[in-house]
């Protein structure tokens, strides 16, 4: 048995812990099941689990959530247009969240993947101080992906 202040009591019979519990007018609660002799201890349970769920909650306050943010464009994309979609990854990267390049092909476009490649690595070279490639040049369908993170 272990008391509020973290002393050992020693092995004590339930009957005599719950005493020595209620005279202090506090809980007895079993922390070790599986030890022989089971361990317990004495202590306020109610603030127990209240701190513990403030932890709880001030840890879900400092973790963040990573979203992944999409930017499309086309094989034919221009200059202008390009520049524009690169400096929204730019942005979604700053912010801290993943961001995906997806390159559309439409009709006969599907011949020219290799424009969409040459697209993708332009991305990556505008992008590369800040930027990690995740994967690279993923064909799904009609769409060439890549997904780009931001460097820590």
């Amino acid at each position: 048995m272990i008391s509020p202040e973290g002393e050992q009591l020693g092995i004590l019979p339930i009957v005599e812990a719950l005493r020595i519990a209620g005279e202090r007018e506090l809980d007895l609660v079993e922390v070790a099941a599986e030890a022989t002799p089971p361990v317990c201890r004495i202590m306020d349970f109610g603030k127990y689990k209240y701190l513990q769920s403030r932890r709880v909650k001030e840890a879900r306050k400092k973790q963040t959530i990573i979203q992944v943010k999409e930017v499309k464009m086309g094989p034919k994309t221009d200059e202008h247009d390009f520049q524009f979609k690169a400096r929204h990854v730019r942005r979604f990267l700053e912010e801290g969240n993943k961001a995906k390049v997806t390159i559309r092909f439409k009709g006969r476009e599907m011949a020219h993947i290799d424009l969409g490649r040459k697209l993708l690595g332009r991305m990556t070279q505008e992008l590369a101080d800040m930027a990690t490639v995740e994967y690279a040049g993923k064909l799904e369908g009609r769409n060439l992906s890549m997904i780009l993170s931001p460097k820590h």
